[in-house]
């Protein structure tokens, strides 16, 4: 679909390191803040409001990695437009005119809660369109810049996995400093994400939790967020794919209202190429199967 060419080119972007240093991936997929002209329109809520779901800054904190010798991945686009770390059909009937595929997930969580696919709700609630999309808007949108992401995505992790007979995605996210509910306890730091032990091996949680701990920041295990699509997706232990979630408190790094890096930001940014160095020196032999190795 050509409506995507001028605003979203391009839709995402890897950035691969002359040598890699480590099969270590830092992905970014929910930093996008490109917000096609259309989207805008068709939006009851204005920027300021859409903005709220966005993991600001976060392919920031991450970008310089490159430079160190580790992969980075960025997505342009925002997430409430089109969300990446979904299942790809995750829609919601009651957004849209016509009949969805048969094949779309129309009753998960995520689903029920409005942050589908193509999210019906931002972040803390708010309702973002005036009026039904068509069924074709939302596969168009499924087409054109979510698959060919996890296209791109895959292939990096093929990729390392072939070079080094493992490989670690470490998908990087920002959640707002307090939750919607108000029952919920402060937040931490960090959040780790593993899918309750399920997505990578062990030991990649203990290290970020000792490194970040050393470091100054509290940690927390899965709750509020253990992992979405991605981590659960790409994570395989047992074929040598381990995939581990990290969500940073947004008030350690930024404004929240003001949507401004604060005076911690390049402290952060030097804390996570710190994070990086100690995942680089993990034994590759501790972390299980070498599945390439095998081949």
């Amino acid at each position: 679909m050509t409506q995507f060419d001028g605003e979203l080119s391009p839709p995402f972007e890897i950035v691969e390191p002359a040598s890699w240093r480590a099969p270590i991936i830092f992905n970014s997929p929910h930093s996008g803040s490109v917000y096609p002209s259309e989207f805008l329109n068709a939006s009851r809520i204005d920027l300021a409001a859409l903005r709220r779901s966005e993991d600001s800054f976060m392919d920031e904190l991450i970008g310089g990695l490159s430079d160190q010798g580790f992969p980075t991945v960025r997505v342009n686009f925002p997430r409430s437009y089109v969300d990446v770390n979904r299942e790809p059909y995750e829609l919601d009937p009651r957004m849209f005119t016509g009949r969805l595929p048969s094949f779309a997930n129309t009753r998960s969580m995520r689903v029920a809660g409005g942050l589908g696919t193509i999210p019906r709700v931002v972040g803390d609630g708010q309702e973002i369109y005036r009026e039904r999309l068509s069924v074709d808007d939302a596969l168009g949108r499924i087409e054109a810049l979510y698959k060919p992401y996890h296209r791109a995505l895959r292939r990096l992790i093929n990729k390392a996995h072939q070079a080094f007979g493992t490989v670690i995605l470490v998908d990087c996210h920002s959640m707002p400093s307090v939750g919607v509910s108000r029952d919920e306890p402060r937040r931490p730091d960090i959040v780790i994400g593993d899918r309750y032990g399920t997505s990578c091996a062990s030991l990649l949680p203990d290290v970020v939790e000792q490194i970040m701990s050393e470091l100054g920041y509290s940690t927390g295990r899965n709750k509020p967020y253990a992992g979405g699509f991605i981590t659960e997706h790409y994570g395989n232990p047992a074929s040598g794919l381990h995939t581990v979630q990290l969500e940073l408190n947004r008030a350690i790094y930024m404004d929240e209202r003001r949507r401004e890096r604060s005076p911690r930001f390049a402290q952060v940014v030097a804390d996570f190429a710190a994070l990086a160095d100690a995942l680089a020196q993990v034994p590759l032999g501790d972390l299980g199967p070498f599945q390439a190795a095998a081949e």
